[in-house]
């Protein structure tokens, strides 16, 4: 069995999933951010930055190299099929980092780390971990969080939630399941309980 407890957090956008992992950070986890290590895969020049030009067009590239992230948001969450090309080419850069990442903290004497990944079931890294949790909220109150979040209207805030998967499809691959629809210190409670038992698992 290996020294190190990996434990994945996925859910749907404006779920509320960064409320769980601050939790889980706050209580000792080490956490890797998925959304960093993919603006890292994404740096300019880089192998993955060609494949979304050839899919998505050169002009989601700014002047400097960098990507116009809204400009790509528009295109790749516009339907499920745009989506997946855009998994599909980020990926494999992401997993190289990850598992460095896992490496390096393992190698820093951490026992209990948190991957908190938005597709984390569809990159099929899920499988590296120990246990899955999956944040999901109503519909409505998604719609409200992405909106304000990202300042973007209702109607980009709805085709970002249509071009994800069915909330089956996160519990049907998911060991626990956090509703978040009532207050954030439900939520909290929640997370708090969950990570206690998670790394005590690991120390028994």
């Amino acid at each position: 069995m290996r020294k190190y407890n990996l434990i994945g957090l996925t859910g749907q956008t404006g779920a509320g999933k960064g409320l769980v992992s601050s939790v889980f950070k706050e209580n000792g986890w080490a956490v890797i951010d998925a959304d960093k290590l993919a603006r890292q895969a994404l740096t300019p020049g880089s192998p993955a930055l060609y494949g979304l030009c050839a899919a998505f067009g050169d002009d989601i590239l700014k002047t400097d190299g960098t990507v116009d992230r809204p400009l790509l948001a528009k295109r790749a969450f516009s339907s499920r099929a745009s989506t997946d090309i855009l998994n599909s080419l980020t990926h494999p850069y992401i997993l190289q980092l990850v598992l460095k990442e896992i490496s390096d903290l393992v190698s820093k004497g951490e026992t209990n780390i948190l991957y908190d990944a938005p597709q984390l079931i569809e990159s099929r890294t899920h499988l590296l971990c120990d246990h899955v949790i999956t944040v999901l909220a109503k519909e409505e109150i998604r719609l409200k969080r992405i909106m304000q979040r990202d300042n973007i209207s209702r109607y980009n805030a709805l085709l970002r939630i249509k071009a994800q998967h069915s909330e089956d499809f996160y519990i049907s691959k998911s060991d626990t399941v956090i509703e978040n629809n009532g207050s954030k210190e439900e939520t909290e409670n929640t997370a708090y309980s969950l990570q206690k038992t998670l790394k005590n698992k690991r120390s028994e």
